[in-house]
């Protein structure tokens, strides 16, 4: 009797918690959403959910001609794409070509990248923007995708211990059948990494359509500026009072984040369950 009610206590305060973080994740997003409904500009309500619903805050985003939030859409959605696309190749090769090959300089390389990730990426902003400046790149999305798809490599130790975990009878294996070095890392190097594979897209898709930083030291006309700088120069530009506006553009950036992430839940489910089948 007495580990039956232990394992009750447990089980009603795991539930507790997860009812907390449920609460804490979703009362947020929930209380963006529905001031974006609450007709007005203030951010203070005395209820949660507004008296009268509109859709006027929505309709403001795409018709006010001093702000360009669907230009803005589209620039972060392709720098976002793009950047997701470039950082998977090269983050998946790079880590692909660290754990399985040995070579010359292999260990100065993983040195040296380890060294990098220990250092902020503030300190380097000053030498990528003179870097930019020389090259011509400044206030173009080229920069803005270079620099996050580059950025990502650096942090790809993950992916490395992934594949360090992947048997190397695979490899040898195929090899032995005749198999080639591309036809290994394609045949069987890929569909066990999908999980990782979403990891990564998720992830680097993510940080270039929020960041705001670099995006805002690197942009400079308004025409190619993504969300993060045009919804703080929205907020700016009204002396931080028109928060339902904002409110409205921030539910419309959620949605592709959400629509990826569901997406790929799917193929992450898959390639774990290939990669215990497999292994």
């Amino acid at each position: 009797m007495g580990r039956k009610t232990a394992n009750f206590v447990r089980l009603t305060l795991s539930y507790l918690v997860l009812i907390a973080i449920a609460v804490c994740a979703i009362y947020p997003a929930l209380w963006v959403l529905l001031s974006s409904l609450r007709p007005g500009t203030a951010l203070f309500s005395e209820s949660l959910i507004p008296d009268t619903f509109t859709l006027v805050h929505y309709k403001e985003l795409f018709t006010n001609p001093s702000f360009r939030y669907g230009v803005w859409y589209l620039n972060t959605l392709k720098i976002a794409t793009m950047t997701m696309i470039f950082s998977t190749i090269l983050v998946t090769l790079s880590m692909y070509a660290l754990s399985r090959f040995r070579f010359r300089g292999r260990k100065m390389t993983l040195t040296f990248m380890l060294v990098l990730g220990m250092f902020p990426g503030f300190m380097s902003m000053i030498a990528i923007f003179i870097f930019l400046l020389q090259l011509n790149l400044l206030d173009t999305h080229s920069a803005l995708i270079l620099v996050y798809s580059a950025g990502a490599v650096l942090g790809g130790f993950v992916v490395k211990g992934f594949y360090d975990t992947i048997p190397r009878s695979l490899d040898e294996a195929a090899r032995i059948d005749g198999a080639s070095h591309v036809q290994v890392f394609i045949k069987i190097m890929l569909p066990l990494s999908r999980p990782m594979l979403t990891y990564v897209a998720l992830t680097t898709f993510t940080g270039s359509w929020v960041d705001f930083i670099f995006a805002r030291l690197v942009l400079r006309s308004k025409e190619n500026w993504t969300l993060a700088v045009g919804m703080w120069d929205l907020v700016n530009s009204y002396q931080n009072s028109n928060f339902t506006l904002f409110a409205a553009g921030a539910v419309l950036i959620a949605i592709p984040i959400t629509l990826l992430f569901v997406f790929l839940q799917r193929f992450l489910v898959q390639g774990l369950m290939s990669g215990a089948s497999k292994g």
